[in-house]
């Protein structure tokens, strides 16, 4: 049994966290909700419904690390590089839900459903990073894949929902389409969670865009799954939508393979991968959507793939429609399950 801390309790990642925890992911001893002086005296517990052993709600610059076994951390990249070490160092196990870690090389970047033997022996800097939300999705769907025919290439398009800008991001999607609806033709001023007016639009800019062009979000994208899987040659390219949807992640990818393959040697492979559910032309629905998906805790908790292609004139060619919710299955989910993990190669304290 662990005593696991969770710093950014309040925000959107974190309130799943704990649901997610109260619903038994891990067994825990004890929860510490980590927010903002500003959120002191609120009672989690009873605001999500939780019976965890929760707490009193402290704050990160207050959180002792004497007894503590896990920390994890949904609160910002600023946060997490300022005290994730300082848990690291006293012994506790840090999972940073951040960009702050994922990409240095003393740094497990994990999914555990792709590459466990990462955390088989405790990561000396004490930090394991949890990639981004659209990266988990996409190496789960990816990887049996590499596995049947070897990846050479791939390209993807995000339709990323407004949770991905957190509660605040919600928030906004909902107010600006109240605002809209009696005048669709009615145009919003710049600026807010994402950048541009979200609501009945689509915004092909998700973070700052580098002198290149490409965004942080692309850029992402491209990085994280060639040190995921263990490919540093592979070549990524892709294009960050922002989506007036409120749940769940959809990416448009298209790979191509060392191998040629056919429909039904992909849709066996991913069938036969566990977390995974694949969806046949005869099915209904035929294809995943973000409302169906979103609809169920257990799906809530699978990667969803469908419209499987192979193009007639390349079988090395596949395309698929990849969407799973991005609070569970790439975030708070991939976080709490790199904890059981570390448990289960017991390492961990």
């Amino acid at each position: 049994m662990l005593r696991i801390a969770v710093v950014g309790a309040t925000g959107a990642v974190g309130r799943e966290c704990l649901t997610l925890l109260d619903r038994g992911t891990v067994p825990v001893d004890q929860v510490l909700p980590v927010a903002s002086a500003r959120s002191l005296g609120r009672d989690l517990g009873a605001e999500l419904g939780l019976s965890l052993p929760l707490a009193p709600l402290t704050t990160v610059e207050e959180l002792d690390p004497e007894g503590l076994s896990v920390a994890v951390f949904c609160a910002g990249a600023e946060l997490s590089r300022r005290e994730a070490r300082r848990l690291a160092e006293a012994g506790v196990l840090v999972v940073d839900n951040t960009s702050a870690f994922r990409m240095l090389p003393e740094i497990p970047l994990v999914v555990p459903q792709v590459n466990p033997a990462t955390l088989a022996r405790r990561p000396a800097a004490g930090i394991v990073a949890n990639p981004n939300c659209s990266t988990i999705q996409l190496v789960r769907a990816l990887h049996p894949l590499h596995q049947l025919a070897e990846l050479e290439s791939l390209v993807v398009a995000t339709y990323q929902a407004a949770s991905g800008g957190g509660l605040p991001g919600l928030a906004e999607l909902a107010e600006e389409s109240g605002r809209l609806l009696p005048d669709p033709r009615a145009q919003g001023e710049p600026g807010g969670r994402f950048g541009q007016p979200l609501a009945f639009n689509l915004v092909p800019e998700v973070g700052l865009a580098d002198e290149s062009g490409f965004t942080h979000e692309e850029r992402k994208l491209a990085r994280e799954p060639r040190k995921i899987l263990g490919l540093p040659q592979l070549r990524v390219s892709a294009t960050a939508v922002r989506a007036p949807v409120f749940h769940c992640h959809s990416e448009a990818v298209h790979l191509r393979l060392r191998r040629p393959v056919t429909v039904e040697a992909v849709e066996r492979a991913l069938a036969a991968t566990p977390g995974l559910r694949v969806y046949r032309p005869s099915d209904r629905p035929a294809y995943p959507m973000p409302r169906t998906v979103f609809a169920t805790d257990e799906d809530r908790a699978l990667v969803h793939v469908g419209r499987i292609r192979v193009e007639p004139a390349d079988p090395h060619a596949v395309a698929l429609w990849i969407v799973a919710d991005n609070l569970w299955v790439g975030a708070a989910l991939n976080a709490l399950q790199i904890v059981e993990l570390g448990s289960k190669y017991g390492w961990l304290r």
